[in-house]
């Protein structure tokens, strides 16, 4: 069965994956979304046999279809390599009561490297099946997590240049050192001096600005995205909640057929989508736990009906979530509406015009899968510290988020079924938030004494992607007004005029 693509504000022509994962967002501003879900072809149960890659196959073959198999076999081992430090890719821990599924195993220490590592090979391949000769840039803005794992995916990689814009003053200190010190010569990472929101708002403006678009075209570039925006950034995260299942049905800790809830951190709900993808792909799924911090747009949306980003913007120990634009959202209002793009367009622009919009009494019938939680900061400190002396298990902020919500939602509900819970970060990624609430003392200590500390406590290593960054050369320095993004774009690219 072939899948093709459309926006999610219609007017466009249905086209191929690899064609929508070279455009990464549709001319219209619209999201590319698959004409029909595919079902699993198979038994849930055949997963159990399957390893991390196999099962990325399965997946991504039932989405990509004008991708051949050896195409895609070839991106995935690729990308599920030595590069990450177990041969599980994705393993589970369980802990107080909770399997938690470690996405944090891949080279730059967060979940986004599970689908930033397959992107890159993705990309080129579909250019290649389009004939596209016009070099690749890859526009991005992230939170602190996406930036790094885009980097790392794209560096160095033939016929493509990167451009990473982050909140200079919304990330941690590892995660911008992370980014700043990144080697390679098609690289590009600017900070702007506003939030995570007025860099997705920027980098969206100009993917749809024809003016832009003209003088990338005339000097040879095109841009793509390696956000969660983009439809192959979305597909491989499927993989991990089917493979998690999986994994929990061959150890025997679930039955065949049996409902599990999945419980995901999310502000840009891309992880949790996914999830909800592998639900109607035939996933036995009871409940998707929408976990938010203090930027509780989603939490408020679940409850209300009505998407709302006029609020104060937070800066929270969980910066990744620190969002209040959560763009992948618009996929599930298209389906929710019944894959009518006449009603997101018009949601998309009340959210543009007003900040924003409010779904109709049968749109909200069709969110019975989720449930929306949220943990304040003090809540998420404690939380760290339940975990670590309940069960020797230690976790990072975005994942004590999930965890707070995730313990309280089964204390009120009642409800007992297996749960898998996204763990999307190294807890040394935020040392100082997690040594904080571990009670470790810091003193001066900068972050990178501080994981030596949390090591000395814990018992677990620091990881390379932490210890490899004292004395990196920092080789991005710029930084810019939300105004001046595209200037910086076209002075990466040496486009000289308007």
């Amino acid at each position: 069965m072939e899948i093709l693509y459309r926006s999610t504000r219609g007017g466009e022509e249905r086209i191929t994956a690899s064609q929508a994962i070279l455009n990464g967002i549709a001319g219209n501003g619209g999201l590319y979304v698959p004409t029909e879900i595919p079902a699993f072809d198979r038994p849930v149960r055949a997963f159990a046999s399957m390893d991390y890659r196999e099962t990325a196959f399965t997946i991504l073959k039932a989405f990509l279809t004008d991708y051949t198999e050896e195409e895609l076999r070839s991106c995935i081992n690729s990308a599920y390599g030595s590069q990450f430090d177990t041969a599980q890719i994705a393993p589970l821990t369980e802990a107080a009561g909770v399997h938690y599924l470690e996405l944090y195993h891949g080279p730059t220490i967060a979940f986004k490297d599970m689908a930033l590592q397959l992107l890159p090979h993705l990309m080129t391949t579909a250019a290649k099946k389009n004939g596209v000769t016009d070099e690749i840039v890859i526009l991005t803005a992230t939170s602190g997590d996406t930036g790094k794992a885009a980097l790392e995916g794209f560096t160095d990689v033939q016929g493509t240049r990167i451009v990473v814009f982050y909140p200079k003053h919304g990330v941690s200190r590892i995660q911008e050192l992370q980014m700043v010190t990144q080697k390679g010569d098609n690289t590009c990472v600017v900070g702007i001096e506003g939030n995570f929101d007025d860099a997705q708002t920027g980098v969206k403006k100009l993917f749809t600005d024809e003016r832009v678009g003209a003088a990338l075209a005339a000097n040879g570039f095109r841009f793509s995205s390696a956000n969660s925006i983009n439809i192959g950034r979305l597909v491989p995260q499927i993989v991990y909640y089917v493979y998690s299942y999986a994994r929990l049905l061959r150890e025997g800790r679930i039955a065949d057929g049996e409902a599990v809830n999945i419980v995901v951190p999310t502000g840009n709900f891309g992880n949790i989508l996914a999830a909800w993808y592998a639900k109607k792909m035939g996933l036995p799924v009871k409940k998707l736990i929408c976990a938010s911090n203090e930027n509780k747009v989603l939490y408020d949306f679940f409850g209300t009906g009505t998407y709302d980003r006029n609020r104060e913007f937070i800066l929270t120990s969980s910066p990744s979530m620190d969002i209040l634009i959560s763009s992948n959202l618009e996929r599930l209002i298209y389906h929710i509406a019944g894959d009518d793009a006449e009603t997101d367009r018009a949601l998309m622009a009340k959210l543009l015009s007003e900040g924003k919009y409010e779904i109709t009494d049968t749109m909200r019938k069709a969110l019975t899968d989720f449930v929306g939680g949220f943990a304040t900061e003090e809540e998420t400190k404690a939380e760290i510290a339940r975990v670590f002396t309940d069960a020797h298990y230690l976790i990072d902020t975005h994942t004590a988020v999930a965890s707070a919500v995730c313990d309280r939602y089964r204390r009120d509900s009642g409800d007992t079924a297996q749960t898998i819970l996204a763990s999307t970060a190294s807890p040394f990624k935020f040392t100082r938030a997690v040594t904080a609430a571990l009670g470790i003392a810091d003193g001066d200590a900068d972050d990178f004494a501080l994981a030596e500390k949390l090591s000395e406590k814990t018992g677990v290593p620091v990881p390379a992607a932490v210890s490899s960054l004292p004395g990196a050369q920092i080789r991005h320095t710029r930084v810019c007004e939300v105004t001046e993004m595209e200037q910086a774009v076209r002075d990466f690219l040496g486009i000289k005029g308007t």
